[in-house]
Order: structure tokens, then sequence, then C-alpha cells
């Protein structure tokens, strides 16, 4: 770096697999990093990859990650002179722009008069309108009376509800009618006041089977203003995206030199500086305009992948005042890419964010990876769920999905919920290998866990066992024999809460499970995988094992056995009726249920809030409130007892019998 350029010293004011990536583009730049964590991070992995770690308070992300104050007095105390905020947290944020520049700091986005106008969607809408893009109807924040009326009449129903200030789908509602507005209205607000510290919102008609695409564009100070192509986003739940690629699958050359060209014009009409994507829904051939991130997002290794550029260097040389250094016409993509984001959720709980500590990480060494994640480390509830990025590109779309589908064979961790084995079917799955995924497709219905990939899991599970006895032959219950043979060895295990039976026929080279029967051969493998043929099909499994136990993690899924000890079940809690327990790790946000009173059916008895989002937990039928064991403020476990309910009869019943 020249002595002249504006900084030296770069802040990263994020944390994770975010941290992680920026410091690594500052390294290969020659700049010196100042990594900053909060007190849930203070043993986080990122930061050992910076020259200097300063703590910025507590594990709340409002008095840390979103706290201006707080980031620019670690600049000063680091003597830092430029600051990236990531993306996430407060990388759309004018007044943190503003702030820094104010304390003579180098702010790595576009100027905060630009963010201003385009990370607030309501302004970008009109913004983009004036530029001669379509949006869709829409109605800007209001008081709630307002609101609720402006949206019966000019927006209708089924509408989404969308924070007005960031994105990365924090604080979206659909909404069916206008019983459901003015409850999702104040979490919204309230989700949005949490994320970006802004709680204002707007509403939009929704459409149920578009796509998401989105342009990456850059600018420079001298107005040279290009794209970098397209990217589908259209793999989302819960308005937050699970797969991106590029270029999109999904459009005709016309609609996308269409959204190109859009892109650029908006992006110029701005004064846009540094890089920002502009996002649109496509229904019918028809591009919407949605909203204009300003920043670069989670996605942007996908285009790194097709054009070859570094975006993250890219963003850090604009702040240093740099050209862009090429034209429209030397952009080229020339591959396509697929990237898949591993939440700590659960798939099969409607994607419930996960907490805890994993036990055992390996990511494929076939694929890119940014993560953040290290066995021992624990995931906590107080950020995003996202664990790593995984990352494969090949010449054809069909080759950069079956490099994919490998990258996931070759991934597990234990210890922790993960998507891993959900994102592998999705994947692999017809629907995706024709690209008939639309934004709200993962909504409307599942991909349930296959019970012949657990069986599979069972039977690797009984071989890996059998031989773990003791450690003299004679005592071994791997089927040992003096002379001959060994003997088939047969295996209870517990899982999924039944038994399981299991024989393992070393001298016939089979294992039984149930009415299978596999041909069975260990080809390699070492303390921690092995890779086996199973029926002819070859298979890679990662295991932990003990004397008693075993974890299997099979095409991203994990299976736990153990041998079978048979006991008494009963209740947890000893107690009948319905029990409403906590489905993620979270915070009691809300609690309206009280003991005694009489509760309906899909009635919000209480609302967790879980890694910056809101959950509504509701009465399964008319009830009873009999008991209420938590308070609003409390930090829950997963699966903590929080209500129970007894049915009016049962009352009814109890009472008489007293």
């Amino acid at each position: 770096m020249r002595a002249e350029l504006r900084y030296q010293r770069l802040l990263v004011a994020n944390r994770g697999e975010i941290a992680t990536r920026v410091i690594e583009a500052a390294r290969g730049l020659g700049l010196s990093t100042v990594a900053v964590y909060s007190d849930a991070d203070r043993n986080a992995p990122y930061l050992g990859l910076a020259d200097v770690a300063v703590p910025i308070g507590p594990s709340l992300a409002a008095g840390s990650y979103l706290s201006p104050s707080a980031l620019i007095a670690a600049a000063k105390l680091t003597s830092a002179t430029a600051v990236h905020p990531g993306y996430g947290f407060l990388s759309e944020s004018a007044f943190f722009a503003r702030a820094c520049a104010e304390a003579g700091l180098v702010f790595v986005g576009p100027p905060a008069p630009v963010i201003e106008k385009m990370s607030r969607k309501s302004e970008g809408r009109r913004i983009a309108e004036k530029a001669g893009l379509r949006v869709l109807p829409a109605v800007e924040d209001t008081n709630d009376d307002e609101l609720v009326a402006s949206v019966v009449s000019q927006v209708g129903f089924p509408a989404l509800i969308k924070a007005v200030a960031g994105g990365g789908g924090k604080a979206m509602h659909l909404v069916a009618d206008e019983t459901e507005l003015r409850s999702a209205l104040a979490s919204a607000r309230r989700e949005a006041e949490g994320a970006f510290g802004d709680g204002a919102v707007m509403v939009e008609r929704f459409v149920e089977h578009g796509r998401h695409i989105e342009v990456q564009v850059a600018a420079d100070e001298a107005g040279n203003v290009v794209h970098l192509f397209e990217r589908d986003c259209s793999v989302q739940r819960r308005h937050q995206k699970v797969i991106e690629e590029a270029p999109a699958p999904s459009i005709d050359r016309s609609l996308r030199e269409r959204l190109l060209v859009d892109a650029v014009r908006l992006a110029s009409s701005v004064g846009y500086i540094n890089l920002g994507t502009v996002e649109f829904l496509v229904a019918d051939e028809t591009a919407y305009f949605l909203e204009m991130n300003t920043r670069l997002q989670v996605e942007h290794r996908v285009t790194e992948a097709v054009t070859g550029l570094d975006l993250v260097r890219l963003q850090l040389e604009v702040a240093q005042g740099l050209p862009l250094g090429f034209t429209q016409a030397e952009v080229v993509c020339e591959a396509h890419a697929i990237e898949v984001r591993v939440y700590a959720e659960d798939p099969e709980a409607g994607f419930l964010p996960q907490a805890g500590t994993p036990s055992f990480v390996r990511l494929s060494r076939h694929a890119l990876v940014d993560a953040s994640i290290n066995e021992g480390h624990a995931v906590t509830t107080f950020y995003d769920p996202m664990l790593a990025k995984i990352i494969v590109a090949g010449p054809s779309r069909e080759a950069a999905r079956e490099r994919l589908v490998r990258a996931l064979d070759e991934s597990a961790i234990f210890g922790l919920r993960t998507n891993l084995g959900f994102c592998r079917r999705l994947v692999a799955s017809q629907g995706f290998a024709e690209g008939a995924i639309d934004v709200n497709t993962l909504d409307r219905g599942q991909l349930p866990a296959s019970q012949a990939e657990a069986t599979v899991a069972l039977a690797v599970a009984g071989h890996i066992l059998a031989g773990r006895g003791h450690d003299s032959p004679l005592g071994s219950s791997d089927g040992w024999r003096l002379s001959g043979p060994s003997a088939p060895v047969m295996l209870r295990f517990g899982a999924e809460g039944g038994e399981h039976v299991v024989v393992v026929d070393d001298a016939m080279g089979t294992v039984g499970c149930g009415e299978h029967v596999f041909a069975f051969e260990v080809l390699e493998g070492s303390e921690s995988w092995l890779r086996c043929s199973i029926d002819g099909s070859v298979g890679l499994f990662h295991f932990v094992a003990g004397r008693a136990s075993v974890t299997i993690g099979y095409r991203g899924s994990t299976y736990g056995f153990e041998l079978w000890r048979p006991t008494a079940v009963a209740s947890p809690t000893g107690l009948g009726g319905d029990l409403i327990s906590a489905p993620m790790p979270g915070v009691v946000l809300e609690l309206s249920a009280k003991a005694g009173a009489s509760v309906h059916e899909a009635e919000v008895l209480a609302v967790l809030e879980s890694m910056k989002m809101e959950f509504p937990l509701r009465a399964p039928r008319d009830a009873i409130v009999a008991g209420v064991y938590v308070t609003e403020g409390d930090h829950v476990e997963l699966d903590a007892l929080l209500i129970r309910l007894e049915s009016s009869d049962a009352l009814e019943h109890t009472e008489e019998g007293t």
C-alpha cells in the first residue's frame, strides 16, 4: 500500500465469519486490522486473525455491535483510521457513517447521504420510481390506525411487513388478513429496533410465486458505475436466504439485460460509491424493484466465483480513493456458482433458531468455506444463527450442483442442531435441480428427513460398535472366536425414542437392520470417518464413538445411537395436560398466560425472542392455564417448561373428585 493512501489500520465493526472475511481481505492488502468483540464473543475464533482485538460491551448487540459510540471509541483507542462495517449490524446506518466521518475515520461504504436515501426502503422506492423502475404497491410507516387503514385500502392481503431500515429478512412478517395486522406490526417494530436500531416499518403487497433476483453493482469516486451480473436468491425460509447462485438460472436474456441496466441506472442516479446490491422480485417476467442494500451482502462470494473479482478488496480500494480498475466490458461471467448458508436451526421444527456448543465440526475441503464455528465454542442466541457458508463453482449449473452435494456430504456438525442435512436434501432434490423453487416454496412445505438414510446410519453405527467391547478378544462383543470366522453380533440401540436391533455379520459382510440386510464393506477410514460401500452405494460417514454410543454424520444429517438399556419412561415433569415448552433457547419477551385463566385455541400465550426474531407460542386448543413456570425477561433453554394447560373437562372432573 502507498503511504499517500487514506488509511493503514482498519477496524472491522462486525463479528463471526463476516469479520473473518474482511480481516483476511485487509491483510491481503497489507493493512493492519482491529477486531472488536462483545462479552459473548470473548473467545470467538475470528479474534485471533486480527492484529489487535478490543472489547466493546455486553452480549446484547444494542450495547456493543449496534453502538456507534463504542465502535468509534475502539477505533480511537487502537489508532484505527478506517472502519469496515461488514454486512449487517450498522452497515446500512447513515448515522454511523456520518459519525465515522465526523470522527475523522474513513467509512468503507457509500457516503452517509446516499445510505440515508437508499437504505430506507420507503425513500429507495421513490427514487427507483423516478428512475423508471417498477415497484409493488406499498404504504409507509405512520401510526397504527392510519397504517392499517392504508393497507386495507391500498395494498390488500396477503401483505408483507418490512423494516424500513436494514435487511436480511429481519422484522419481516407475512400477514394473511386484517385481524393479524396490528400484532404483527408490533412484533416487526420491536424486531427492527433490536436488529437495526430503527423501529420504522412499511407494508408491501405480497407476491406468492415470485423469484428474488439481485444485481451487484460497483462504483468509484470518479463516477464509474458497473454491474457484476446478477444472483438468484429465491431459496428462502421465513424471508431469509438459504441458497444463492449466480448467474440466475430462471430468467431469459432480455429480462437479464433489463435488470442489469436498471440497477446501473439507479446507482448512477444517486451518485453511488463503493459496492451495493439492487434487489428485484420477478413475477411473470415482470421485475419489481424491492430495495437497494447499501452494503456488501453475505452472498457476494458467488459473484466472486463467476467474475474472478475480490469484492471485499474492491471495497477497500474504492474507500482508499482508487478507481475500479476495469470497465463494464471487462467484467465477464464465466462459470456457475452456488452458496449454501449453514444455520443453527431446526428445520423439522419450523427452522427455529438453536443454540449450543458444537462438539465436532468438519466442513468440506473441496469447497470454499467461510465459517466462524469451532468445536467447544458456544453458539448463543444473541446474534444471527448463521454459522458458515459453503460455496462451489463449476462450468455449468449442474456441475456446480453436483459439487455442492459432495461438499455437503463431506460436512458434519455434532452437538448443535443445524440445517446442514436439510440443505443437502434440498440441493439434491428434483425441484432445485430443475430451478423450480420460488421465494415461498420452503414456507409452503418441508423436505422430510429420509428414513432410508437413518437406516443406513444405523447400519454403520452397528458396525462401529460391534467391535468396541473389552480390550481382550475373549471379552469382546465383536463375535471373535478362537477358531473359525467371527460369529454374528446382535446389538440393540436406543434412538428416536425406540429400540432398534442390528445384526453385524463380518464373515458374510452384512449388516441387518430389521427387515433390511445390507451388503457392507469398509473401503477406507480413520478414527473419525469411514467410507463404506452399502449395497454397492458408496457413502462417507463421520462419527464419534464411545464404548456404548455413537454419533453418525451422513449426508449432512446427524444421528445418535446408544446401546439399549430398557428403562421406564415417564413425563419429565410428572404433569399431565398440554405442556408448552420452549421450542428453542431464548428470552421470554411477553407472557400473557395467567394461572386459572381460560384461553382459546391459537391464542398467544407467550412470545420468545431468539437471535433477533420473535416467536409466538399459541394454545393448541381451548383450555385452562393450570400453571405458569416463567416470568417476562427469563432466559430459558431448549425444551424448558413454560406453561401447563388443562382442558376444562379435566379440571371439572378433578374438582368433582375432590
